[in-house]
This record gives structure tokens, sequence and C-alpha cells, in this order.
């Protein structure tokens, strides 16, 4: 979330960067936290003020009574006990005050950096660049959720009975190519220096709020009620969350990690073809690589993160393009974000399968996420992460773009991890 400091010093600032994120009432609820901060501050005066009276009382109440000042002994215990009535009034209202000021600051989202575009839709995000070639496929291709059924790879009416729509189960090759991917991106993530984590799919109440997951999104996640834990829509929450509480020193930093997780969201989109096959679903599985960083060098490590996404995607031989997006379409807490989308051949459309984002210290002042700098000084460390990759929307490429009159092509760099190189 947004530091106080940063709402109180820059309110101009902080308003037109909302403002620019299209939030709503953004003057008005920033008025509110500083008003509320103002009356927070005065009732922790008059608390102080008390505190102190009646410290300076209960002090000299021996004093009194080793002079035989009873009578007065007695007075300043009756006001000491008026002074901790009063206090007790004043704490109260503080925490009040204190929970008022975190509620409105949780409501707040992140400001989108300066190089963010204006734009308030998908309609306005900016190509950054293209690459890969389109395949041009024959007369009779079809769509991937059609050659799932051809091939017997992924079994739609199945995972409907099972769970739902949106469960889908693998199958056979199917199955195969799923672990193939999973085991190409670890190891590509491990290999670039990231240190693999098998986190928990389940998450608390604490580890949603430092991601900003809650309370923005907690329509948007499996609840289990009776643990009050939550099933992760990504790996980013649970690894993130590893440093929550945690102070660093600048010699740890970047700290890199990535994860393998099944994910899972409750919201499943519009209708039609966007939700068709894998283009929409309940759970799927991704690995996430994500990013710890000191601010001055955090831009630098987004770099690395988005040359990493887009080499997958290369040696995956797909057509993609990278888009920066504009302010309107960013998350709640993201300060700036790269889409990665892929070409499907079949459906003629793009797909997303990647999002690349650096938080700056939104994340890291919810989480408490501090590291100690070469001169001592404990700061807000900047969080970054990304998929890399999320497997449905590649796999729908991947058959869709490698369809064959004969079978389905397997990319060269899957062959060792499938272990077969065509499905015919």
């Amino acid at each position: 979330m947004l530091s106080l400091k940063t709402i109180i010093e820059n309110r101009d600032l902080v308003v037109k960067g909302l403002e620019k994120k299209h939030f709503a009432n953004a003057q008005s609820i920033i008025n509110e936290i500083i008003e509320l901060d103002a009356q927070r501050r005065t009732v922790q005066n008059e608390l102080d003020n008390i505190l102190a009276k009646s410290n300076a009382i209960a002090k000299s109440i021996g004093a009194l009574m080793q002079a035989g000042n009873r009578s007065q002994a007695e007075e300043a215990r009756t006001q000491t006990a008026q002074y901790k009535e009063q206090s007790k009034v004043l704490s109260s209202k503080l925490d009040d005050l204190e929970n008022g000021v975190r509620e409105k600051l949780l409501q707040v989202p992140n400001l989108p950096n300066d190089s963010v575009p204006d734009g308030r839709s998908a309609e306005d995000n900016v190509i950054e660049r293209q690459g890969g070639q389109t395949p041009q496929l024959n007369e009779n291709a079809v769509p991937h959720w059609e050659l799932a059924k051809k091939y017997d790879l992924i079994d739609f009416e199945l995972g409907v009975k099972i769970a739902g729509a949106g469960f889908p189960v693998y199958k056979g090759k199917g199955a195969q190519l799923q672990r193939a991917l999973i085991n190409f991106f670890l190891d590509q993530a491990r290999e670039a220096g990231y240190l693999e984590i098998e986190p928990p799919y389940v998450v608390n109440a604490s580890s949603g709020y430092g991601t900003g997951q809650l309370p923005d999104k907690e329509g948007q996640m499996y609840h289990a009620t009776a643990d009050d834990l939550y099933l992760i829509p990504t790996a980013e929450v649970p690894v993130t969350n590893i440093f929550r509480d945690v102070i660093l020193i600048e010699k740890q930093l970047p700290a890199k990690l990535c994860a393998y997780s099944a994910c899972f969201r409750r919201e499943a989109g519009s209708y039609g073809k966007d939700v068709r096959g894998l283009n929409r679903l309940h759970q799927f599985n991704k690995v996430e690589i994500v990013r710890i960083d000191t601010p001055e060098h955090s831009y630098q490590s987004l770099e690395e993160m988005i040359l990493h996404v887009e080499n997958l995607v290369q040696k995956l031989e797909l057509p993609y393009r990278i888009l920066r997006l504009c302010a309107g379409d960013m998350s709640f807490t993201s300060s700036i974000t790269f889409d990665f989308e892929v070409y499907s051949a079949a459906q003629k459309r793009w797909l997303e399968v990647s999002s690349v984002s650096n938080f700056e210290s939104y994340q890291a002042n919810r989480l408490k996420c501090r590291y100690k700098n070469a001169e001592g000084k404990t700061e807000l460390c900047h969080t970054l992460n990304g998929s890399a990759l999320a497997l449905p929307r590649i796999v729908a490429a991947l058959l869709e773009n490698n369809q064959t009159e004969n079978g389905i092509k397997i990319p060269k760099v899957l062959v060792p991890y499938c272990g077969f190189d065509f499905i015919p």
C-alpha cells in the first residue's frame, strides 16, 4: 500500500497518479486519509499528555505519603485514576482511527510509473515489440478444443463431471505435454539463477493482504471458510510472502525465486470463444518468477525478467508480442506491467500468456519487506513477479500452430522433456 508519508508529502502527485489509473474518487479518499491521520495525531498527542501527567503524579504519591501528606496523596491517587480512565477512552479512539486509516489505505491502488501510457482499457495498450513467424495452416485446421478431442489429449466434459466447467482433465500425451512444459520452464528459470520453491497451494488472510489479493480480489479466490484459508490464484502470493516481516541486507538482493503451482481462480471471464477450451480456466498450471530488489536496481530486474519470458516464447517457436499496459488496464497493485501474448493461428487471435510487473514498494509496505542498505538504514524493498509461463494458452497455441494433416508437431526444445516429437 502507499505510505502515509508519500500521501501527506505528495498529495497532488498521488491524486494525479490515481486519476491516471482511473481510480474513482481519488481526491476524496486521499482527503479522508489525511483528515483521519490528522485526527489520529491529535488524539495521540492528547494521550501522550495524559500519560505524562499520570506518570508524574503517580511518582509523587510515594513522596507525599513519606511527608505525611496523606490527603494530598489520596487526591493524587484520585487524579491518577481519572487520567487512567481518560487514557482508556483515548486509546480506544486512537485504535479506531488507526484502523480507519489502514482500511482507507488498503482501498487505494498503487500509483503508475511515469512511463506507463495513459488509457482506460486494453485497446489503449502499447505494443513494445513483436517476434516469431505466424504459421500458415491448411484449410482443415481447427481450434485446440477440437484437436484435444480428436487426439484424446484433454477431456473437458470429464472435468465438468468431476468438478465443473473450467477444470479440464489432461490425458496421455496431453498430460505429458503439461509436465514437459512445467519442467522446461523450471529448468530455464533455474539456469537463469532463480531458486526453485515448492510453496503451499493455500494461504492465510495475512498473506493475501500482503500481496494485495485482499481486500481487492477476495471474490476471485476460492475460500476454505472452515479454516479461513484461500486457494492461491498464483504462486506469487506464497513465494512473495516468504519475505513478509523480513529485513534483508543489501548484498542479498536481488533475491530471485521461481515456483511451479496449480492456480485457482473463481472468476471465469466472459462467454463465447473467449472461454472456449483452455482460453480461460478455474484451475491451471503456471511457473512464476519472483524478485525482491532495491529501488535503484528494480527496473533493471524488470528488463531481465522481460527478456527471460521472451526467450521462453522464442524457444517454443511461437509468434508473440509484448504490450506495455496502459494505466487503466493494470492491476490494483502494479506500478508497471508488460503482457506477453502469443498468436493462435486457428482462432486468429492473440492470447495472453504472461504478465511481468514491478510493484515498486507497494507490496513491500504491506509485507513489511525491508532491507538494510550499505549505510545501515532500513528501507522498503521493491517486489516484482512474472508468469514464466502460464500453461493453458501456451498449450492452445502449440496445438493449433503446429497441427498438420497427419498430426501435431512438438517444438524441438520440448522433445527431450516429452519423449516424443509428434502426436500422430
